[in-house]
């Protein structure tokens, strides 16, 4: 009697590993010992992956179909340039599921992405093929394939919005990254103020440093690299300036990180990004003959020099400072400004008018600095000078009161250039006697007096020199 065969014996072994088709792709999924789960064999990442074999693959069908598709030669050499060479296999890589299901879903996406691909080879025109081979070659040097390069390029796009911003972001990030040393402001500012002493920077010069940046150093009490644009444009409008001290201020911070990043202790100026504002110039403010007449009578016997110098010969404020009995030459009727002394670091020959040498005359016997005190006490003296030309009314001897004279900016240079240039009608030579060019005295002192006025100014003259010890 035949046994029959019972229902398990009778049904057929399940074949594995299983083959998912799509066009010539085939993925393969494979099942593990004791129903422990489920792999698929993945070639598109890995060391070697997918990548190189994609390579390889898309190159030579561009070579077979070099003639249908027209290319060129040179376009044939630069395939053949980054054709990978050798018999490497592609590593695959086991990605794993639990279920059946799961991995033959998973080898269904990899055979239609790896099917897309193939599809996209065959269909390339012949401008395609010569932008894939020239973008291989271009990546040759960073030793980067196409596919991690565009997908990293992609996501930063994704970020900053185009490619313009990535190459911004890229050498944003180097110089922010750059290797600096760390050192505090106050110590950068210290240094640089050593550097400018040694290099024979003019005392004025360096107190208006201290002064700038020792305000600065003090509200950034921090490492230079890590100050930032933002905290000094905040610190910058906190001061209240005026447009003209903004920018006076922002000139010597500038110049201080200019020199921390030439020393290494910052990665990048962050002043150049700090708003820039328009100085407008006011008008040009003179004083009448009147005037300098009543201030020349109540100056000191120490200032009055100085007065008379700023007035009839017109130095700036800085270069009387520095001034020395030796640069005046009463005899042969100039002043020297040397090169250490102007403000140009140029040379200059100043003429001494007649009023000028009868103010001066007292003094032909002195020696040293022309204002032998500070430069605090100069700006003081203008003021008290000032103060002085009050005059209360006094009926016994017939006199009006008088309100002082106010005392004006630079009015004493301004006076000067101004008149000079009412009297000799020549931009040039009063440029010349100015130290600075004939544009600026047309745009700032041309025509605000009349030659009269002009001929009044220099007519001032002490009644009776006093003799001065």
């Amino acid at each position: 009697m035949k046994s029959t065969p019972s229902r398990k014996q009778s049904r057929k072994p399940e074949d594995w590993p299983r083959k998912v088709r799509l066009g010539r792709v085939t993925v393969t999924v494979y099942r593990r010992p004791g129903n422990a789960g489920f792999m698929v064999a993945n070639y598109v990442n890995g060391n070697y992956d997918y990548r190189d074999r994609a390579k390889r693959e898309v190159i030579e069908t561009l070579l077979q179909q070099s003639s249908e598709l027209g290319l060129s030669n040179e376009t044939i050499g630069k395939l053949n340039a980054v054709l990978p060479r050798g018999g490497n296999k592609p590593k695959r890589r086991f990605d794993s599921y639990p279920t059946e299901a799961e991995a033959l879903e998973a080898a269904n996406r990899l055979a239609k992405q790896l099917s897309e691909r193939d599809v996209l080879t065959a269909s390339m025109t012949s401008d395609q093929a010569i932008e894939y081979a020239s973008a291989q070659q271009a990546l040759k040097p960073v030793s980067l394939s196409l596919l991690p390069a565009i997908t990293t390029l992609t996501e930063a796009v994704g970020i900053v919005g185009d490619l313009t911003s990535v190459v911004a972001a890229a050498k944003f990030y180097a110089a922010r990254h750059r290797r600096t040393v760390p050192k505090r402001v106050s110590d950068v500012v210290a240094e640089l103020l050593a550097v400018k002493e040694s290099r024979g920077a003019s005392e004025r010069y360096l107190q208006d440093l201290r002064s700038r940046l020792g305000r600065f150093a003090e509200a950034f009490q921090m490492d230079t690299c890590n100050v930032t644009t933002a905290e000094i444009q905040s610190w910058l409008d906190g001061q209240k300036l005026g447009s003209q001290d903004y920018t006076n201020f922002r000139r010597v911070v500038f110049m201080c990180f200019e020199f921390a990043v030439a020393r290494g202790y910052a990665s990048d100026n962050p002043v150049e990004r700090v708003e820039r504002v328009k100085v407008r110039p006011g008008d040009t403010e003179i004083f009448t003959p009147n005037e300098i007449a009543r201030l020349l009578a109540t100056a000191s016997p120490e200032f009055l020099p100085c007065l008379a110098i700023g007035a009839f010969a017109g130095l700036r404020s800085a270069e009387i400072e520095r001034l020395k009995w030796s640069d005046v030459d009463l005899a042969g009727r100039h002043i020297t400004i040397g090169s250490k002394n102007a403000k140009t670091a140029s040379r200059r020959i100043v003429p001494i008018h007649d009023n000028l040498a009868s103010w001066l005359a007292p003094y032909a016997e002195k020696q040293g600095k022309v204002w032998p005190g500070t430069h605090d006490e100069f700006y003081d003296a203008q003021q008290v000078t000032a103060a002085a030309t009050a005059v209360e009314a006094d009926e016994i001897k017939g006199a009006k009161a008088q309100k002082p004279v106010e005392w004006k900016a630079n009015a004493l240079r301004h006076s000067y250039a101004s008149y000079r240039f009412a009297q000799i009608g020549d931009a040039g030579r009063v440029a010349g006697e100015l130290g600075n060019s004939a544009a600026v005295v047309h745009k700032h002192y041309r025509e605000l007096v009349k030659p009269a006025d002009a001929q009044r100014w220099f007519a001032v003259k002490p009644e009776v020199p006093n003799n001065v010890s």
